[in-house]
């Protein structure tokens, strides 16, 4: 899966996107979510707080972590935007 990250959440991990291997038992966004603070000190600091981190699942913001991942091809985190 191509996991891409914007603003300070691609500072904080210093990544702008990646190829991930998702492991098998990830297959909701919740688990994904999970998986992702499970990879290391940046990644448990980013994701630690879920609510500031929203995601778009192949394009479309996704925020139920029952969501499904069966047919995802992206999946993408960015801070909460605000207008102006």
């Amino acid at each position: 899966m191509k996991l891409v990250y914007f603003s300070w959440i691609r500072e904080r991990l210093d990544i702008a996107e990646e190829e991930a291997e998702l492991p098998a038992n990830v297959t909701t966004l919740g688990d994904l979510l999970s998986w992702q603070k499970s990879r290391g000190e940046e990644f448990a600091t980013v994701f630690a707080h879920e609510k500031v981190v929203r995601v778009a699942l192949n394009q479309e913001h996704a925020d139920d972590p029952a969501t499904s991942l069966a047919g995802v091809t992206e999946a993408a985190f960015f801070p909460p935007m605000t207008g102006g």
